[in-house]
């Protein structure tokens, strides 16, 4: 960290909305050539701080200053040509225009008017180059993972000279190898002097590349600190504003074999698959058994779900409820069969932005019951209320835009539209990613609640951890494969799963 005068210095920010304090009073400071966390529960202000920084969002009081000179950017492409660029989670490039076209689009050379593709495609490559990435820039974006693209949204940020790269959960799709290939680039641009703020909820990467870390908590500053001097307990307590008892681990919990208990399962697969999606695969799920699906990213996983669900429809196999063959061909015949599924991408297929809070919550039950037979408001209201405490939804206001909303309470809301229906299984596919960890404490206990009293879960998360320490069972998915069945008992951990997808040996039946 190079120190001195700050880049960037935000004072006394205060920013709200309609029913929401969003931030009160905020200061913030990023020095050059540093890289800087911003943490803070969701809902806490990070976005919106983002967003009031970048023109997003107007400020309702305060001050920004860059180099001194104090700003108000009317939105983020007058940002991005002040030197403050961002870079998303949800990557806003354009996957059908090649990765030169992505990194140039709007700022490219001409001549006479004419684009210079020539020199559009060597500028590319030798700007990659500097990020020490090889890649076909001819090539259409969307042809590159996730994480590449990523590179590439870098790549244009530092292109239009960031003095302040702004990374708003990077690393939230990326698996260990991509995560250590943009730290890597991340530690190149801070030694050339970039400022950068990182935001994550990943408290192991905060520690491995973050000089200072700021904490927001309920959209006031809680404080800043250096890294090496604030230890990580210490940081959750700050961020959560309690002791770490609500993050009680829930590792060395009895788990009874429900499998044992009920001959019948609630649902079963048999060599269930779809060409070009997943390989044939046999499963069965009891009631209140929960089923982790590990695996690495494009392992496989999310089909399995969308196929259970009726998201997807399989070309070969069957599936079997209470022992009766099903044929599900669609979402609604799922619900009909009391299937429920929170999809990963909450923004895609999840939450209904322009709706409110209330209207998301009812959203699958309405659609079970048939849209000529609307929920009473009476019975809407009683729902609603109930979930909301249930799942400290914050604000605890039904009527506002879920867009309003931080992701994780958006993640809530998805949760409680599946929860008012009373699903028998519900499937959830990353219900915990880039929330903070507040939330996914509060997400993995509703879990464990939903096992014992009866309910089905099929879990699937990125972070292995996170499913050895809900999951009865656990299904390894390798190369869109089902590679073998694990019971989670004193034998099984993480290294364990990890060997037993490096070695992609299938195996038919469970193992105990």
């Amino acid at each position: 960290m190079t120190g001195g005068r700050p880049v960037l210095t935000m004072t006394g920010i205060s920013k709200s909305f309609p029913g929401v304090r969003a931030l009160r009073d905020v200061d913030f400071r990023l020095l050059p050539g540093e890289v800087h966390a911003l943490m803070g529960e969701n809902g806490a202000g990070k976005s919106t701080l983002i967003k009031v920084l970048t023109g997003v969002y107007d400020i309702d009081a305060g001050t920004i200053t860059l180099d001194g000179e104090q700003v108000a950017f009317s939105g983020p492409m007058q940002a991005a040509a002040a030197g403050v660029s961002t870079v998303y989670q949800e990557v806003n490039l354009c996957t059908n225009l090649s990765v030169a076209e992505n990194i140039f689009i709007g700022r490219e050379p001409r001549r006479f008017g004419a684009v210079r593709w020539g020199e559009v495609r060597r500028r590319a490559r030798e700007l990659l180059a500097r990020l020490d990435l090889d890649l076909d820039v001819a090539a259409p974006l969307g042809t590159y993972s996730l994480a590449v693209q990523q590179m590439v949204a870098i790549a244009r940020a530092i292109d239009i000279r960031a003095r302040v790269l702004i990374l708003d959960e990077p690393t939230s799709s990326l698996d260990a190898g991509e995560v250590a290939q943009l730290f890597r680039i991340m530690r190149q641009l801070r030694d050339e002097g970039i400022a950068i703020l990182f935001v994550t909820h990943f408290l192991d990467q905060v520690y491995g590349i973050a000089d200072r870390i700021t904490v927001l908590r309920n959209g006031s500053l809680v404080g800043e600190y250096r890294t090496a001097e604030l230890p990580q307990f210490t940081l959750v307590e700050k961020m959560i504003g309690k002791e770490l008892d609500v993050l009680e681990r829930l590792d060395g919990q009895p788990r009874r074999d429900v499998a044992a208990e009920a001959e019948t399962p609630l649902v079963e697969a048999a060599e269930l698959g779809r060409t070009g999606a997943v390989a044939p695969f046999s499963l069965r799920i009891h009631a209140g058994e929960v089923v982790g699906l590990a695996g690495l990213l494009g392992s496989g996983r999310t089909e399995v779900a969308r196929l259970l669900f009726g998201a997807d429809r399989a070309d070969r196999g069957q599936v079997a409820v209470d022992g009766d063959r099903t044929v599900l061909r669609t979402p609604v015949q799922a619900i009909d069969r009391g299937i429920g599924f929170c999809s990963e991408n909450r923004r895609a297929e999840g939450v209904v932005a322009e709706l409110t809070v209330r209207e998301n919550m009812i959203l699958a039950m309405q659609a079970a019951r048939g849209w000529l037979r609307p929920i009473p408001r009476r019975r809407q209201d009683e729902l609603v209320e109930k979930y909301v405490r249930a799942l400290d939804i914050r604000p605890a206001n039904p009527d506002l835009p879920v867009r309003n909303l931080s992701g994780g309470n958006q993640q809530k809301v998805l949760l409680a539209r599946w929860l008012i229906t009373e699903p028998r299984l519900l499937i959830l596919d990353e219900p915990t990613r880039g929330i903070d960890i507040g939330a996914k404490a509060e997400i993995q206990k509703l879990v464990v609640q939903l096992a014992d009293g009866g309910v089905a879960v099929l879990f699937i998360s990125a972070e292995l951890e996170e499913v050895l320490r809900l999951s009865h069972r656990v299904a390894v998915m390798r190369d869109r494969s089902m590679v073998a069945q694990l019971t989670n008992d004193d034998t099984v951990d993480a290294d364990r799963v990890m060997r037993t997808i490096a070695s992609g040996t299938r195996t038919e039946e469970v193992i105990r």
